[in-house]
């Protein structure tokens, strides 16, 4: 049983850096009344995206195989605030994820369309030469394949394991927000995800900017000084969730993961958080837009 007021920190934690903090634009996920979302409040969607551990890792995970496409690298390294302003850029994708899977579908919607619009201003070209557009399909659909297997993978391994079925269910639960965003053809299977991988291996490269971010991300300050070695226990544990073929293409491939005792430590917080009541979490408030308890994500068998 975890002490009340630890309950009340780690809710104060998640407003801050997973849905943006003080002065943060503001989301009522508890509004309209009634108005369901893009995935099913028993989705396995709805199990993953509510966890932070799985959230922090996978979204490690995902920005390391991004930046292994040079024209997605180029993209989010040249025209977003990663290098200049990290926290504040992992907080907007925070609520941005928090929006797509928890927010009723007409909020989930403007949203993704602001972000379209957005995309669709963002060009350039790598210094390989390679010109690029931040809404090509093709690249919408390499971020969003990467997205969902970095959080599933970070679920599975460090909160409770998913069966095929339900990995196969989680990667078809994103696909109506994928066309959303622009992307074409979104795997709609774990297997379809893997082939995927496979298409885009040969054209995947090394760069130190890699490098640079491991370095940005392992220096955060999202933990107090006394647990700020958790931070790159977390980095060490995202690199591990990467397909092997892709870790070795970042040269990422010696990396020694998280020690036994710290892989523990990590599955105690990610299942310990699973049987928490978090009411300020985006879903909880979805869960009373529909009617259902504050708890219903807490209560369902796990």
């Amino acid at each position: 049983m975890i002490p009340p007021f630890l309950v009340s920190r780690l809710e104060a934690f998640l407003r801050e850096q997973l849905v943006g903090g003080t002065g943060a634009p503001t989301v009522d996920f508890s509004k309209p009344e009634g108005e369901p979302a893009l995935a099913a409040a028993d989705s396995v969607s709805w199990r993953v995206f509510r966890n932070p551990v799985a959230l922090y890792l996978g979204g490690i995970a995902a920005v390391l195989m991004e930046l292994a496409e040079p024209r997605v690298r180029s993209g989010v390294w040249d025209h977003t605030t990663f290098r200049s302003d990290p926290l504040r850029r992992m907080r907007r994708t925070g609520m941005a994820a928090m929006v797509t899977v928890y927010g009723a579908r007409s909020v989930a919607g403007r949203m993704i369309e602001g972000v379209g619009k957005m995309h669709s201003r963002i060009e350039g070209v790598t210094p390989g030469g390679i010109r690029y557009r931040a809404d090509d399909p093709v690249l919408l659909r390499w971020v969003h394949a990467t997205a969902l297997f970095g959080f599933m993978e970070a679920y599975h391994r460090h909160v409770r394991p998913l069966p095929p079925e339900e990995r196969d269910r989680f990667v078809a639960e994103g696909v109506p927000a994928a066309r959303l965003y622009g992307a074409i053809d979104p795997p709609a299977s774990e297997a379809a995800m893997r082939a995927l991988f496979e298409d885009m291996q040969p054209g995947l490269e090394r760069s130190e900017i890699v490098f640079e971010f491991l370095e940005i991300i392992g220096n955060l300050s999202l933990f107090p000084p006394c647990l700020r070695p958790l931070n790159r226990m977390m980095v060490r544990a995202a690199v591990q969730l990467l397909p092997a073929a892709v870790k070795d293409t970042l040269g990422l491939g010696r990396w020694k993961g998280p020690s036994a005792g710290s892989r523990a430590a990590l599955r105690v917080m990610g299942s310990g958080i699973e049987h928490l009541r978090l009411d300020s979490h985006p879903a909880a408030q979805a869960c009373c837009r529909l009617g259902l308890p504050a708890d219903y994500l807490c209560r369902r068998e796990l």
